[in-house]
């Protein structure tokens, strides 16, 4: 559901600059009109990633969420369900997958990563999901942040625990090939006791691992 339905969401902040609307989930036809900041090209240049980001609004399950002023894209959480490849998508049909979250650097400050969470959530229909996020420590700025990895990574707990994900172990490959990755869970209200009990059986699936 999008912008113009009962299923939409928003926030406002104030800068120097001008108010920034933090708003969601909004249709492919709002990201087209929008102009796309160029410092937001954290995982791929930022043309392209608008491209990705109207794709997500295509998506059945796929919503946007953005931060916006003056008709420029400052800013964005994405959520969809897992890619075929990933271990997730063998999971329950309730699995949403937080994507991507980034912001210009212009407009880091000002808490609008935990704004464009907050109006994610804000949504009912977010309770009928089990919603995933996969940190990895190559995504991250810590130069840009001035931080050392293990506290860019507490930032992030703490940010995913502002909307209650938790910290969850898995011996995923790629969460596993770094102590500072980390998996990040959220059972919706209404999610069922059988999906998460299928969420959870697919969390390990070597023997041996270690789930201490």
């Amino acid at each position: 559901m999008r912008e113009g339905s009962d299923r939409f969401f928003s926030q406002t902040v104030q800068t120097s600059e001008g108010t920034i609307y933090v708003q969601g989930p909004v249709a492919a036809e709002t990201l087209k009109g929008l102009k796309m900041n160029p410092g937001l090209r954290a995982f791929r240049p930022a043309l392209r990633q608008k491209e990705a980001l109207i794709e997500i609004c295509g998506l059945e399950s796929g919503r946007v969420i953005i931060a916006e002023r003056n008709g420029e894209l400052l800013g964005y959480v994405t959520y969809h369900p897992p890619d075929s490849f990933e271990r997730w998508s063998s999971g329950p049909k309730e699995i949403l997958e937080l994507g991507a979250i980034e912001l210009a650097p212009e407009v880091r400050g000002y808490g609008l990563a935990r704004r464009l969470l907050e109006v994610s959530f804000a949504d009912p229909e977010m309770e009928k999901y089990l919603v995933l996020s996969t940190e990895y420590y190559w995504h991250w700025d810590l130069e840009g942040k001035g931080l050392h990895i293990w506290e860019y990574r507490e930032l992030m707990r703490r940010l995913m625990a502002h909307v209650g994900m938790v910290v969850k172990d898995t011996d995923d490959e790629e969460i596993a090939s770094h102590p500072a990755n980390m998996l990040t869970v959220r059972y919706g209200r209404l999610v069922s006791r059988e999906a998460i009990l299928a969420f959870e059986a697919i969390l390990f699936k070597k023997p041996d691992s270690n789930r201490g």
